[in-house]
């Protein structure tokens, strides 16, 4: 199973008192649900992969309205051979639809309810709904982090959208082949919408892989740093050595310090050292405490001294 499929079973799991059902069931209605006409008049079908989000919605009606519904199974023979579960409602349709307030006098309503999202815990519920009927989250396993719900209308995806802000999560809304989108791409809100859902075990796995994703892409970033600072260090200690080679082969023309001198031998003897290295080399040495400000205005003098004959070397070659 899919980490989406993980978390819908767990959301057709959660024990819903009847205002919280209804406005889930609202929210099936109006993502997935048909709505058709014939001579027998108005009869609403679901039609769906997951058999478990098909026997849920049949619960929902089956308790809230007392009526039986009519299910069918439809083999696909192209492409995933997957069985496709439809749910027939016949009757009580159009009381039902009247009920959820998805249809009145003035025709059907894309909008989400406010007697439905009026209330926090209905609000979550709807939410739930939306995503039984369409959602998806890309597994925590992976690179990027993406849930997405899908509709067929605009004022849907909005109103979709605008509760989403209410529970402070950055939804966005586009349009993509001839449906639209509301996504979110942030981990940390893609875990607040598992909360908000209820989905406790599918929050813990998305936060358990997060986490350990994000602990190790933040010690590749550590060793990336480290690597890059020992490469500099290795460059610049390769430039100062061959500066002191060259003041040594023009020693005879130069008046050297003291100072100067302990720092060309602690550097040619660790080549590999760093400027707090060199620093406790010189006192372990000589006895001579030296600050790091101290140890790079040494090191600059020595790299001012060979200059000329650096730059004489350079143009000769």
């Amino acid at each position: 199973m899919s980490f989406t499929s993980d978390v819908k079973s767990e959301i057709c799991l959660d024990t819903l008192d009847d205002y919280q059902a209804k406005a889930q069931l609202c929210a099936l209605m109006q993502v997935k649900a048909t709505l058709h006409m014939n001579w027998q008049g108005m009869y609403v079908s679901f039609q769906m992969e997951n058999a478990g989000i098909i026997k849920h919605i049949y619960g929902l009606i089956k308790r809230l309205y007392h009526v039986d519904c009519r299910l069918s199974v439809l083999k696909k023979m192209q492409l995933k051979k997957n069985n496709i579960y439809r749910l027939q409602i016949y009757e009580k349709a159009s009381e039902i639809l009247e009920d959820l307030m998805i249809l009145n006098d003035t025709g059907l309503h894309s909008a989400p309810p406010y007697k439905w999202i009026r209330s926090e815990k209905n609000a979550r519920a709807y939410l739930q709904g939306c995503f039984l009927a369409s959602g998806s989250i890309n597994s925590p396993k992976t690179t990027n982090y993406h849930c997405e719900i899908t509709t067929t209308t605009q004022a849907l995806g909005q109103g979709i959208k605008k509760i989403m802000e209410r529970f402070l999560l950055p939804a966005r809304l586009i349009e993509r082949k001839n449906v639209w989108v509301v996504y979110i791409k942030a981990g940390d809100k893609i875990a607040d919408l598992l909360r908000l859902c209820n989905a406790s075990n599918a929050l813990f796995q998305f936060e358990d892989n997060r986490i350990q994703r994000d602990f190790y892409n933040q010690l590749t970033r550590l060793d990336n740093c480290e690597v890059a600072n020992e490469m500099k260090t290795f460059k610049a200690a390769k430039e100062q050595i061959e500066c002191i080679e060259i003041i040594e082969r023009h020693a005879n023309t130069l008046t050297i310090s003291e100072k100067i001198v302990r720092v060309m031998d602690v550097r040619k003897e660790h080549p590999e050292a760093n400027i707090n290295e060199l620093c406790e080399i010189v006192y372990e040495k000589y006895g001579e405490k030296i600050s790091k400000s101290g140890m790079k205005h040494r090191l600059s003098k020595i790299r001012t001294m060979a200059a000329p004959w650096r730059k004489c070397d350079e143009t000769e070659n």
